[in-house]
Formats: C-alpha cells, structure tokens, sequence
C-alpha cells in the first residue's frame, strides 16, 4: 500500500510537468493562423498595388520587400510543425493521435514549401505585372504545396473530430466536419473570386487555433 501511495505521488507531478510541456508545444499550433494571416493583412494594406479582391496573400512574397512574406511563411510553418508537435503529446494513444499530428506537419511543411517556390506575378501585382498569370514551374510547385497542404488540414479536422467527439465534444465534432466543406468550397471558386479562396484558407487557419485551443484547455490523461 505504501509503496503505491508514493508511486501515485511521484506520478502526479509527472503528469502536471507533461501537461504543461504539451500546452507549450501546442501554443505554437494556435498562434500559427491569427500570425500569419495578421502578418498578411498588415503587407496587404501596407504594399502599392496591393488588392485583396485581385490577389492572393502568397503574392507578398514577390518585389523588393517579398522577404517578409517569405518569413512569414517560414514562421507559420514551424509553429504548426510545433503544433503538430503538442498535439501529438495530448492525443497519444486515443482517436486520432497518430494521423491529426502528421496531418497538421504536412500542413507546416506546405508553408516551407510555399516560402521556397513562390508564386507567380499576376493580377497586376507587383507593381507594372501583367493581369494575366503566366504558370512558372515554381508557380506550380507552390500551388500543389499549397493544395496538399489544405487537403492535409481538410483531413485532420475529420480526424480531430473523432478526438473531439471522443472526449464529449459532440457540438465541436460535428464543426469539425462542416469547416472542410467551406474550406474546399472556397478553394473550389477561387477561379472566381480570390476573395472566396482567402476566406477559406483563413478559416481553415483559425479553425485550428479554435481546436488547438480548445485540447490545450481540456485535461490531458497522464
């Protein structure tokens, strides 16, 4: 009896210590989207020529201050990759513990990728860029990093849903399920409007942020 009495002891403090390291971890997941998107809208204002309505954020990496957006990308990605991180530590071993993690890497990785092949001058942006884009080799590479990455976040959110619904988070479950449609439909009518694919991408971000937020607050098993 002794001896299982102190083991519960010396359990305990373990337990709080892994708790806090994984909420460490997990913060990184939640600043990712309001960062980066903050940091877009902030080079959107800022930059001549510069239309929310005609280009997409990935274009601020282009022209003499693009290395900004290029930070921007890389620092997102390592927060999601720290994200993935934490979120692996809090859903070990339940639904959900192995695939959400990889799922949101994938993601972080995309914006690594993103930050390497930029995406092509179009829509008059930089300034004096024709409207029409002409599709470069790493204009393409960035679209297909960009798509994977998305897809991958589509995925997780499914997958997270399980989690969510596992842990009595029947309300957040069933969001978790519905926000890929409107990503995948914002994507889906980026032909048409940028608009529609920035408000997808956008929500997909804070949707994380709102899930991440959501596990950090929520006990995690010992």
């Amino acid at each position: 009896m002794t001896s299982t009495l102190g083991a519960s002891r010396h359990a305990a403090p373990a337990a709080t210590a892994s708790r806090a390291a994984a909420r460490r971890w997990l913060a990184g997941g939640i600043a990712a989207g309001p960062v980066f998107l903050a940091a877009g809208v902030v080079q959107g204002v800022a930059r001549d020529g510069f239309d929310f309505s005609r280009n997409a954020l990935s274009q601020l990496a282009l022209g003499e201050t693009g290395w900004a957006q290029n930070l921007n990308f890389m620092f997102a990605g390592a927060l999601l990759v720290m994200g993935a991180v934490g979120l692996r530590q809090v859903l070990g071993g339940t639904p959900g513990g192995t695939a959400g993690p990889v799922l949101i890497g994938v993601l972080g990785a995309s914006f690594w990728a993103a930050a390497v092949f930029p995406a092509d001058a179009g829509a008059g942006f930089p300034a004096g860029a024709p409207d029409a884009t002409v599709m470069s080799g790493h204009g393409a590479v960035h679209m297909a990093a960009g798509m994977v990455g998305y897809l991958a976040l589509c995925a997780a959110f499914v997958v997270l849903a399980g989690s969510l619904a596992a842990r009595g988070q029947s309300g957040w479950a069933v969001a978790s399920r519905l926000v890929p449609v409107a990503v995948i439909a914002g994507f889906a009518a980026s032909a048409a409007s940028v608009l529609a694919f920035t408000a997808g991408a956008g929500m997909g971000l804070l949707w994380l942020t709102a899930v991440m937020t959501r596990l950090t607050f929520e006990p995690v098993d010992g």
